[in-house]
């Protein structure tokens, strides 16, 4: 399991480091000047050389992205062009927003699959099983923006129980942080929840064809017993590897949903500096978002491992 874990880790590091120069590539090949558009075209002559010497713009490209590669391993991404303020402090800002939406989304999605794709599986070409088939299509079909304006008009402006959008921290008021973070969430979660429905439904359907299913009805045992030991543990595997990619993606920023309910997460921010040119912002963020999927993928395969350990007796071989 070490060797396997270590293998996995230093995997991760080489796609990160590829996918680090691939952000710094695409950066330079972005047309415009960054410092102009950051200034507006009214700047001063002096003011706008500052800032490009600050930014190090004038060093050649590989001097540029050897200085980045180093800073940004002590946690230094820069300074943002357009309000001034270091990239790590911006991006710190928005973390737990983005936090509290991924967690909140993927416990929505968990809690409509789960038992959808479970009773669709135990009740094959039956009306349960053709709910969750549309509600699994209709979940997938839904635009975002369109789902967060329809909860909108009908929870806020409609009924006033629950408020249009913004955000307030869980620290200041734990009650407000709550009802803010419904709507967000449900929206959010809905799509994710149709896809692992999808593999739960197909997961709990392969694990009762199995044939220690099969052994485990044939001595007597209860149809209870039999679905919470034998299949929802079987199904539970293929779950975990499609979860943490749900996650990966939630904790990346769902940019949609942000802006439909003014919810301050990474995407907005990284959205915000593709807007602006806000190159060492964009950077930030795009190389934390590839850290956040690499990660949660090296979580889900040691717990994938851990579930079936014949996965590391396989990567050994």
């Amino acid at each position: 399991m070490t060797r396997y874990a270590l293998r996995r880790l230093a995997q991760s590091v080489a796609v990160l480091l590829g996918v680090s120069v691939l952000v710094f590539a695409i950066m330079q090949l972005v047309p415009g000047d960054p410092i102009r558009a950051a200034l507006g075209q009214q700047a001063d002559p002096e003011t706008y050389q500052a800032l490009r010497e600050r930014a190090g713009l004038d060093d050649p490209v590989p001097v540029q992205f050897v200085t980045w590669i180093g800073n940004a391993l002590t946690g230094d991404f820069g300074v943002s062009f357009r309000t001034g303020e270091t990239v790590l402090s911006l991006i710190l800002e928005r973390v737990p927003a983005t936090l509290s939406l991924a967690v909140a989304a993927i416990v929505v999605a968990l809690l409509i699959a789960i038992p959808l794709g479970t009773l669709s599986a135990l009740n094959p070409r039956k009306p349960v099983d053709w709910f969750a088939s549309l509600s699994s299509q209709a979940g997938l079909s839904v635009p975002d923006f369109w789902l967060g304006i329809m909860l909108i008009l009908v929870f806020a402006g409609t009924l006033g129980w629950l408020p249009s959008a913004g955000y307030v921290a869980l620290t200041e008021d734990p009650v407000d942080w709550a009802r803010h973070l419904i709507l967000p969430a449900i929206t959010a979660g809905v799509s994710s929840g149709a896809i692992l429905t999808r593999f739960v439904r197909s997961s709990v359907l392969e694990s009762l064809g199995q044939d220690h299913v099969r052994t485990a009805r044939a001595k007597g045992m209860r149809a209870r017993d039999v679905l919470t030991w034998h299949v929802l543990r079987n199904a539970l595997v293929p779950l975990v590897t499609v979860g943490g990619v749900q996650l990966a993606y939630l904790l990346s920023g769902v940019v949609v949903v942000e802006y439909v309910f003014a919810w301050p997460g990474l995407g907005q921010l990284a959205f915000q500096a593709v807007e602006s040119r806000d190159y060492p912002v964009l950077q930030g963020a795009v190389l934390l978002f590839a850290v956040i999927f690499l990660l949660v993928n090296l979580l889900v395969d040691l717990a994938y491992a851990r579930l079936d350990p014949r996965i590391t007796y396989r990567s050994a071989r």
